[in-house]
Order: structure tokens, then sequence, then C-alpha cells
């Protein structure tokens, strides 16, 4: 168990946790038991006392065998996707839990409630029929749909999304296609604003399923609240290229503030693939790259509470793993197969920040 968590004297508590199996040639059958084992005990653990779930991610070798053996839960967001853990196990997972706000199910979504605002979890979104574009299209507007019953829409309420596409390096472009085309249905245009997103390569469980979307959204902020961060003098702006996000988000509340980096690799400022073939490199200029975000939004790396890394090639996996461990020690971690949108992209990484803040403009979180 690696995790972080966000205490503050009196409010909500957040942890980000990643659980890790040991690999000793168990079945999955026994690698997944004990991953239960210690979710059904950590709220009984000091250190998580009166936390409860909201959201897990399950990073899985082989989903379409894998998910017919997991659990059902109720008032929990799940996300399970095939995206193989490198440390040679058969899953791991992100656990995402609070302490001090109501979390309840309604309308087919997760709902962390406090202090006027509402969090709205959507995980696992897929669906069988037609090309990467028909099933993109069709996710999002059945999500858009589900949206309303919280009088929220895509555009003023989604903070961050995840697409998760089956066979990324022909199947990306369908998605690209029908997201742009569904975001400027929606109003959303390189004018106005984006989402943070990662669009990275993972299958879902469903065979037929090209791409997984997952989704958060908030209702009770002010638009003064949310942010977008850029990057400029490292990153272009992404509709430059043909693909509609956010480089990262950040939303501020009277005690902290969140950022979300979304899936960032080694690019420049031209929209170019930086230290083609060179994995060290590459490496050192996505941190970089994700430095420069987290300074805009007001925050460091020694405030990320997680990453997610995703590499192309297996092999890579031991060097990746050494530096990282040497950079960010203690920072919950997972390293994952999952190619990137662009094959000569070797890795790619994704994190959140919580920072401390004292904003007397805005409810605390």
């Amino acid at each position: 168990m690696e995790y972080s968590v966000f205490a503050p004297e009196n409010g909500v508590t957040e942890w980000h946790v990643m659980l890790h199996v040991e690999p000793r040639g168990e079945m999955f059958g026994g690698q997944l038991a004990r991953i239960y084992s210690v979710e059904d005990a950590m709220p009984g653990m000091p250190e998580f006392s009166g936390a409860k779930f909201v959201m897990k991610r399950y990073f899985l070798s082989d989903s379409t065998n894998q998910q017919p053996l997991m659990r059902q839960e109720d008032n929990v967001s799940i996300s399970i996707i095939q995206q193989q853990p490198l440390d040679g196990s058969k899953i791991a997972v992100w656990l995402y839990l609070q302490k001090g706000s109501e979390v309840r199910s309604e309308n087919g979504m997760v709902v962390t409630e406090h202090n006027g605002y509402r969090h709205l979890w959507k995980m696992g979104m897929c669906k069988s029929q037609g090309d990467s574009a028909k099933q993109t299209e069709t996710v999002l507007v059945e999500y858009e749909e589900a949206l309303k019953h919280f009088d929220a829409t895509l555009a003023d309420n989604c903070i961050r999304t995840w697409f998760f596409v089956r066979d990324v390096d022909t199947q990306y472009a369908g998605m690209v296609r029908a997201r742009r085309e569904n975001f400027v249905a929606q109003g959303l245009t390189e004018k106005t604003h984006y989402i943070s997103s990662t669009g990275i390569g993972g299958s879902p469980a469903e065979t037929r399923a090209l791409i997984q979307l997952g989704a958060y959204a908030i209702t009770g902020f002010e638009p003064s609240q949310q942010r977008y961060l850029y990057a400029p003098t490292h990153l272009n702006p992404t509709y430059e290229y043909g693909v509609t996000f956010e480089r990262g988000t950040v939303i501020e509340y009277g005690d902290r503030s969140h950022v979300f980096i979304s899936g960032t690799a080694s690019i420049n400022n031209k929209g170019e693939v930086v230290h083609t073939g060179d994995i060290f490199k590459q490496t050192a200029r996505m941190w970089e790259n994700v430095q420069t975000l987290l300074e805009e939004g007001g925050t460091t790396f020694n405030d990320v509470m997680q990453i997610i890394v995703y590499l192309r090639d297996t092999a890579d996996y031991d060097v990746v793993r050494k530096m990282f461990e040497e950079r960010f020690p203690d920072t919950p971690t997972v390293f994952t197969l999952a190619p990137v949108c662009r094959p000569t992209w070797l890795i790619e990484m994704e994190c959140i920040a919580v920072k401390e803040l004292h904003n007397e403009n805005y409810r605390d979180f």
C-alpha cells in the first residue's frame, strides 16, 4: 500500500491510495482476494478511520476474463480497464476516499456532497455497437443526459475525463473526431475551453467496446473557481494538432485547491515529439512539462497525491521505475502498459495535486 492524505483541521479529508500485489505466481483469483481483503480492512485501520470509498480504478492484465470474477459494489464509482500493471502482477488499484462528506448513488453516478458542492463520479461508460467514433458519440450523449438530472452540463460542470481506447494506434482518431464534434455541439471550442483529459490505450472488458469513458463533474461552484493551465513555454494548445482537451485544470475552494494534470508526454510548444526513441530523455522532458503546469497552478511535485504512468514498451519499466523511485519516493504511483496516442511517445503520466489554501471568497471543499 502507498497512500497520501490531505487532512485539514476542519473539513473533508481526502486519501489517494495505490494497492499493489507482489508477483508470487498466484492466479488472478488469489491476487484479487488479497486486494479485496485490504480494501475491506481499510475502514478499520487508524490511518483511514471514518473514510468512505468514492472511486476505485482497477488496472487488470486481462479484463475480459478477469472482470467477471469481480464483485459488484454500491455507493462507489468503479473503473475496470485492461492496462497491465508492469510489476508482474495481474492487478493493481487506485482508490480515492473521503471523510466528512455524504457519499451516495444517484442516477447512475456516485455523488459526494458537502458545503453546497456536489461531486459527480461516473466511471466505466462504454458501448459495443459501431466504430470508435460512434461509440464515443453515444457514450458522451448518454453522459450529458445523465448530467441533466443534476442541472449540470458537460461544458459548465465536467472537470476531468479519461478516454481508454482499444488498439489506440488505429482507434484513437475516431474517438478524437467524435469528441471534437460533440464538444462543438456543446459550445466547447478553442475560443471557450475544453476539459482536462487523458486519452490512452486501454481495453474494456466487453470485447466489442472500443472506448471507455470515465468522468468527474462538480455542481455548486462559481466559474471563477475554475481555471485552465497552458504552460506556453513548454506546451502548445492542443487544438493546434487536432485534439480537444486542456493541459490541466485548477479548482479553488476556500481551504484547498485541486490541480488535475492531463496525460502529459515529451512534447514541446510546437506540438512536436521530443527525444524520439530515448526513454530517459522523454521521461525528463515529461517531468519538466508537468512541473511547469503544476507551478502555473500554484503547486509543485510536493503537493502531488497520486501519479499514473503509462508505458508503451514493457522493457522500459525497470528504467522508468528507478527514475520515479529516486525522484518521487513517497508519492503513490502505478506503472501500467498503455500505449500513448502517438507511437513515438514512449511514456505519459497524469497526476492530481492538492494544495492548502485560505481563500475567503469561496466555500471550503
